[in-house]
């Protein structure tokens, strides 16, 4: 759980998703250039179920909507969110209704609403794509209800740390409209063929990725998680080979509604769409021709709301301002995880910059289960750490932060709590964190917190021998748990340790 702060200045940001199949409403904190979901509810109204024949929107999820809109727009006010939007997709921008319903919404809500055409939710889709994974370079697919919208992001043509978002198409082939359309899978298939041979863009994911966003899209990795009995249900950054995810998809896509019903992780509602939707992504995937398939959940809601974050508030990775915003908060001290990770650094030459970004991530994390019990933190801070919503952390990045608190807080290497996760970070990477978990709780030992202190202290490597440089005429630096704990250090690294005692002015 994220215990926040009310009195810490902060901002709530509101938006009300109207899709074709779903209403949601998301409130995210804004702590700094990072953002918290709050607060997550859907309803499934199916807004555009039958509009591919009638032309209108649903009569029946036109009166569940309104009656849910009335109480989510009550609910932002009650909670006082400093921005509140209602953002209408495909099934009001298409229906002939579409304009008389928003204009109902906005007299019986007293909001805007915002009728959204393709390409702005194609570009809204990608940029909370890139909110949470940065460095995405490929095509974003958002499959909705009614349609799917497509868009290139990567590299722009300055440099690979600049990203863009390339020109987006929206193409009616969302799994309701699909389900009217026509009878029978072949049928099905010949008109999502036939739609999308004329996607230009798919051309941009040929040995790339393919980021899956939307509802449907998050189904069926909930489907593969509990297949494969994956170990970390967190469906951001879930990533499939492209031969795996196609004989998946092929799998899902003959499957019967009643063979489904089976399944408890995802509701009846959105499993009517689900056979069609991977006979969609099926096809994407083989006119794409991606290397690898990752599912992202972060999308149009996430990319308004991190529009709405000034360019000089925003950092480059929202990886670290999302543990540096935790990490702040949870601290008994005035932490600085910039000065514990300088500190570490000498145990750790030649970093690459992956494996720098993780040490930040783990130190400025390094205060998260202080008020646990003494016998219960290592596995509180591996729970915890695992699991928080932070939008740019693969899951590899997770265990590695996870293993790392866990050591700093005395946990044992074969601590079943771990054994789990095991298989998401290679061997060194899982010593790697140990050791800087180890290395933690030192520093913890030595400074109780007062960051200041450390820079009287300097570790280092002699040959092989791990030393700890601490002055001669200071009685706070000394004793057996210091010993013991320096000793866990250079084991951890395969050498011996020594404390040094030195004067003042030596190095």
């Amino acid at each position: 759980m994220l215990d926040l702060d009310p009195c810490a200045a902060s901002q709530r940001i509101g938006v009300i998703d109207l899709g074709s199949n779903s209403l949601r409403l998301v409130v995210f904190e804004r702590l700094g250039s990072a953002l918290f979901p709050l607060f997550n509810e859907k309803v499934m109204c199916g807004l555009g179920r039958g509009i591919a024949s009638t032309g209108r929107l649903n009569p029946e999820g036109v009166t569940l909507a309104l009656v849910n809109l009335r109480r989510f727009v009550a609910f932002a006010r009650a909670i006082a969110v400093d921005h509140l939007a209602v953002l209408a997709t495909a099934a009001v921008r298409d229906a002939s209704d579409g304009p008389t319903f928003a204009a109902e919404v906005e007299r019986q809500c007293r909001v805007q609403v915002k009728i959204v055409d393709g390409a702005e939710e194609a570009r809204l889709s990608a940029a909370g794509v890139l909110a949470g994974i940065p460095d995405a370079d490929g095509i974003v697919a958002d499959l909705g209800g009614g349609s799917v919208e497509l868009v290139s992001v990567g590299p722009s043509a300055v440099g690979a740390i600049t990203r863009e978002v390339g020109g987006g198409i929206s193409l009616p082939l969302g799994p309701l409209r699909l389900a009217e359309l026509a009878d029978g899978t072949k049928g099905v298939a010949e008109i999502v063929e036939r739609t999308l041979a004329g996607a230009s863009v798919l051309r941009a994911a040929a040995g790339k990725k393919l980021y899956l966003v939307g509802g449907a899209a998050r189904a069926i990795a909930r489907l593969h998680m509990d297949h494969t009995q994956y170990p970390l249900h967190i469906i951001h950054r879930y990533t499939l080979p492209r031969r795996e995810a196609e004989g998946f998809l092929d799998i899902i896509g003959r499957q019967s509604r009643k063979s489904l019903e089976r399944i408890t992780t995802i509701s009846r509602k959105r499993l009517d769409v689900v056979p069609l939707a991977a006979l969609v992504l099926r096809k994407l995937i083989t006119l794409a021709g991606p290397q690898s398939v990752v599912f992202s959940a972060l999308g149009l809601r996430e990319g308004y709301a991190y529009g709405l974050i000034s360019a000089e508030d925003r950092v480059s990775d929202p990886m670290i301002a999302g543990y540096i915003a935790v990490g702040r908060r949870q601290s008994r001290f005035r932490l600085d995880g910039d000065r514990l990770q300088q500190w570490t650094a000498p145990l750790f030459p030649d970093l690459p910059e992956l494996a720098q970004v993780r040490h930040r991530a783990a130190s400025w994390l390094s205060d998260l289960a202080w008020s646990e019990h003494p016998d219960y933190r290592a596995k509180q801070a591996f729970i915890r750490s695992l699991t928080l919503p932070f939008a740019g952390s693969t899951h590899a990045d997770r265990v590695f932060v996870a293993t790392a608190l866990h050591a700093r807080y005395g946990g044992p290497a074969d601590d079943p709590v771990k054994q789990p996760t095991r298989q998401l970070l290679d061997e060194r990477a899982t010593r790697e964190a140990r050791t800087l978990g180890l290395a933690l709780r030192l520093a913890y030992t030595l400074c109780a917190g007062t960051m200041e202190l450390l820079s009287e202290l300097k570790l280092g490597r002699s040959g092989e021998t791990l030393t700890l440089n601490v002055r001669s005429d200071s009685s706070l630096f000394v004793g057996e748990t210091v010993q013991r704990r320096l000793d866990a250090v250079a084991r951890s690294l395969g050498l011996a340790a020594a404390i040094r005692h030195c004067d003042r002015d030596e190095p």
